[in-house]
Formats: structure tokens, C-alpha cells, sequence
């Protein structure tokens, strides 16, 4: 776990990040990993001194099943809300599908890499079928800890969001920019494979509006947390 900047924390998971936000004694969580991450996400809650009680509401950057694991659990035993960009409504609740199938991973699982981390998701829940029914439309303004603010970056899902941190000079990318991948040769910024993502042109015209973003910590669903403007990182993939 990662404090990246004064009360927002990256959180490793099975190959892929949450992130929590503090203000006081309330949180935000941003993602929910795996189904197996689901002891690991409370445990992260619990190691920075607070209690899953204490989120007051988790944001979905998109709905693929490894940001969704922790969702439903929250819901049913804290009844704790989720929230998501309109146009993710019809994927988190199982009407549309929009990631890669599992025939695409295995044909590139003659790589090591790629093998093991196969093996490892499988163990964390990733043949499993999740849905939200539940999950909400974003409300007119997100009143959670950290005040985020959505930014519709649309392209590796209809709705895919990033969420900016202005107080902490942070932006959460989930899967619309990360920094590594276990199916990437690539280190540092970059997109995820187009196999990975629903629509790769809209997914990189997307890049336009997170250069535009007023932060200079990028904390993605995948890789570590990457330091400087966002424009940088954008100028770097392409």
C-alpha cells in the first residue's frame, strides 16, 4: 500500500489496484479488485487505522470483473453504495458485455507472463460471473470523501471513468491509462492492449481529455502510481 498523497492511498490487489481516500473518519473507495481481493480490500481499510463501516461510498471506474469483487460484499453486509457513469449501467449490471473473453487471454498464454498471471486470476475469482444490480448512476454532485470528480473517458468500456482528487492533486485512471500490465512488454504509461478494451480508437482519443486533467499523480488500475502532469504521461504513449 501506497500513500501517493495526504490521505489517498493505492492499494495492490491481485494484479490490479483499489484506491482509498480519507477525510476524517469517512472513506471512499475507488474499485473493489477480485472476488478473491475481497479480505485483502478490508484489510487495507483496517491497516490505515478505519473500518469497511466508514465507506461511505465506492466508485467504479468501469465494469470489468477485476474492479468489481468487493462491491456486492460491501452492499449486502454495510449497505454501502456504488455508483458508476451512466452509460456503465447496462455492464455492471450483466446487459452488456464488454471485455475480453477468455479465449483471447489463452491465446497468448504461451508467454510466461502471461501463463502465470492467468493462473493467479483464476485463483481470484476471474472465471466467475459478478454482477451489480445495485450499482447507481453518478448523482448530480458526488458528495464522498476527497470530493471527487468523475471524467468520462470513454473507450475500454461505454462508460469508463476517471475520477480527479482536486484537493490532492490525484487522478484515479482505472483502465484508461495504466502503467503496467503482466500482457504488456511495456513499462510506464501506456494503454492496455486492444484486446482488453471495447472501443481502442475511442480509448485513445480519451487521452485528449485526461491530458487535460489538473493532476500530477496518476494512480492506475494497473502498475504503480506514476508522479507528473498528466500531459506528460499522455505525450509518453503516444
Amino acid at each position: 500500500m501506497r500513500e501517493v498523497a495526504n490521505g489517498v492511498f493505492c492499494v495492490p490487489g491481485t494484479d490490479v489496484n483499489w484506491v482509498l481516500v480519507r477525510d476524517g473518519r469517512d472513506l471512499t473507495l475507488i474499485d473493489g479488485g477480485w472476488l478473491g481481493d475481497i479480505p485483502a480490500v478490508e484489510a487495507s481499510i483496517r491497516h490505515i487505522g478505519h473500518r469497511p463501516e466508514d465507506v461511505r461510498g465506492i466508485l467504479l471506474t468501469h465494469a470489468h470483473i477485476d474492479h468489481l469483487g468487493a462491491l456486492n460484499h460491501f452492499h449486502e453486509r454495510y449497505e454501502t453504495p456504488v455508483y458508476v457513469h451512466p452509460d456503465e449501467l447496462a455492464g455492471v449490471r450483466g446487459e452488456r458485455v464488454e471485455q475480453a473473453a477468455v479465449s483471447d487471454v489463452l491465446s497468448r498464454a504461451w508467454r510466461p507472463s502471461v501463463l502465470a498471471w492467468s493462473l493467479r486470476i483464476i485463483r481470484a475469482g476471474a472465471l466467475k460471473h459478478v454482477t451489480v444490480p445495485h450499482a447507481l448512476p453518478f448523482p448530480d454532485r458526488l458528495d464522498l470523501p476527497g470530493s471527487p470528480v468523475p471524467v468520462p473517458c470513454a473507450g475500454h468500456t461505454s462508460g469508463s471513468t476517471a475520477y480527479l482528487l482536486p484537493g490532492a492533486g490525484v487522478v484515479a485512471t482505472g483502465d484508461a491509462l495504466v502503467t503496467a500490465h503482466p500482457t504488456s512488454a511495456v513499462v510506464g504509461p501506456q494503454l492496455l492492449p486492444d484486446f482488453f478494451t471495447h472501443d481502442p480508437q475511442r480509448a485513445r482519443a480519451a487521452l485528449d481529455v485526461l491530458a487535460a486533467v489538473p493532476a500530477d499523480v496518476i494512480v492506475p488500475g494497473h502498475g504503480d502510481p506514476w508522479r507528473g502532469a498528466l500531459a506528460d504521461a499522455v505525450e509518453q504513449i503516444l
